[in-house]
């Protein structure tokens, strides 16, 4: 495969009024290697991920994120690590949140979540959790176990109401406003999931009653990466699909 069969590809996976509605929100960083064998994924753009990619041999890195514009001077270094290691990447941001089979579902898919009743979509105000239930429902505590161990990580859970968990809102990664949470609570869910929290996240979802649990922003997200990726390996047989580990560097220093 080559970048332009690549490009293909994204073509044929997403909606074409996804794609251009949120044009802004993928593409190429860096074009270096012409020829794809072997595409390693990931969540994030970083250093770290250059790294391991350049170990496996990837020709192309694809992502969710590119590295923001906030994070001063990673753009550049990450560049240089680009073109040094002869490394292609592309990155796919709005397109993977709000396709059927994005961040969002497949986290729930991995949840064990049995319907989908909303996907999470974009309009011009925003954009809005998906919903989904459990055919049967299930215990707290069990549930947050079941959640720990998917995302390999320990999670952040607040108990805030004394049903078992039936309907989940889900948006990953950066989903902490308010108002992202209210979706959900007038949706009828018992239990919101995202990938971040402030303050004001907690407070409301106490306010509401509504269970919040949070993940990292990290491993919330490389579901739906690695759902890509494995379409872009249905489409291309002739390549090679490889997850890059990223450190859980969103958890404390002694988590």
């Amino acid at each position: 495969m080559n970048l332009e069969q690549f490009e293909d590809s994204i073509k044929r996976l997403f909606h074409h009024d996804l794609l251009e509605r949120l044009d802004d929100d993928f593409g190429f960083t860096n074009r270096s290697n012409n020829t794809i064998s072997v595409i390693g994924y990931s969540t994030n753009l970083s250093m770290e991920i250059i790294a391991k990619a350049a170990e496996n041999n990837a020709d192309l890195l694809l992502t969710h994120h590119d590295a923001w514009d906030f994070v001063y001077g990673l753009r550049e270094e990450c560049m240089k690590k680009l073109i040094e290691h002869n490394i292609s990447h592309f990155w796919i941001h709005g397109p993977l949140d709000y396709i059927d089979f994005g961040t969002c579902t497949s986290l729930m898919d991995k949840l064990g979540v049995d319907q989908l009743l909303k996907p999470s979509i974009f309009t011009e105000g925003g954009e809005t959790p998906g919903i989904g239930e459990f055919k049967v429902p299930l215990g707290f505590d069990l549930f947050v176990d079941k959640m720990s161990n998917e995302l390999s990580e320990p999670i952040r859970a607040w108990r805030n109401n004394d049903k078992e968990i039936k309907r989940v809102g889900v948006l990953t990664g950066a989903g902490h406003a308010t108002n992202h949470l209210k979706t959900a609570f007038d949706e009828g869910c018992d239990t919101y999931i995202t990938g971040e929290a402030t303050l004001y996240t907690i407070q409301y979802a106490q306010f509401a009653g509504i269970n919040l649990l949070v993940g990292s922003h990290t491993y919330t997200e490389i579901f739906g990466v690695e759902s890509l990726a494995r379409k872009m390996q249905d489409l291309n047989d002739d390549i090679k699909i490889v997850r890059l580990n990223e450190s859980h560097f969103e958890l404390g220093p002694n988590d």
